[in-house]
């Protein structure tokens, strides 16, 4: 288990950034069918009643509020292109609406044929999910490099069964940046959670503030340390939130 006493000697504050799928939450076969379970929901609550506490995902802001109901965090969405302060303000990258109806009948026509993969709308990024078919990789691949090379506007970023094309200067380290240079994530040391390829950027802006980065699961990682699974991530904040109440009867 990961002792943040050790790291916070210097009495620095300390701010939480978590990925969602993967970190949070289970992978499921369908994305709709992801869930956090409830004991984890009740330590990001106490967790966010003394911390800054954010949520940096791929999924858009209104999913991302429906799993985290009744809470809703600050929160980077669709990696950044989506983005909800402390103050509730929120902010989102546009593009062009008809750009974003080609892009989307050009991948329908293609996955019009393979009912096993899986294309996910998000707003202002796509989404191709693998997760049902693995030896169709190289397909879903190919298709999303084309689509990005046509169209400068998206960045392609390969995930767990996944490719998406996101807005071009979206980014969960920019995201995680943006944060700490906000209240109450000001003068905090960063904490940050996450299991992909995606979650790379938001650890390296982590590991240059001098931050802690933990990959969940297995895999090449810039991050500090790690740890095994969902599973473990729960058991973490649980014991976290068990400290921070003692620590709070202590201090009554």
């Amino acid at each position: 288990m990961i002792d943040l006493d050790s790291f916070t000697s210097s009495g620095q504050p300390l701010a939480f950034f978590f990925d969602l799928d993967g970190t949070l939450a289970e992978l499921q076969p369908r994305p709709e069918q992801v869930f956090i379970p409830a004991e984890t929901l009740a330590a990001l609550d106490l967790l966010a009643r003394q911390h800054g506490v954010a949520v940096v995902s791929g999924r858009p802001l209104a999913e991302i509020d429906r799993f985290t109901a009744p809470l809703q965090l600050p929160a980077a969405g669709v990696h950044g292109a989506e983005w909800r302060d402390p103050q509730g303000n929120t902010q989102r990258v546009e593009l062009d609406a008809g750009l974003l109806a080609q892009v989307g009948q050009r991948l329908e026509s293609v996955l019009a044929d393979h009912p096993d993969l899986l294309l996910e709308r998000k707003s202002v990024a796509f989404a191709l999910h693998y997760r049902q078919a693995p030896e169709k990789e190289a397909l879903v691949r190919e298709l999303a490099e084309g689509i990005a090379a046509e169209h400068p506007e998206f960045k392609l970023q390969p995930g767990k069964c996944v490719f998406e094309l996101k807005p071009a200067g979206a980014s969960k380290g920019e995201a995680i940046s943006r944060f700490l240079e906000l209240e109450p994530f000001a003068g905090c040391l960063p904490v940050f959670l996450g299991d992909d390829r995606t979650d790379e950027a938001g650890f390296a802006v982590v590991n240059a503030r001098g931050g802690l980065s933990i990959k969940v699961g297995e895999g090449e990682t810039v991050a500090k340390t790690r740890l095994p699974s969902v599973a473990a991530v729960a058991l973490w904040l649980q014991q976290l939130s068990r400290d921070l109440a003692r620590n709070y009867k202590q201090g009554d």
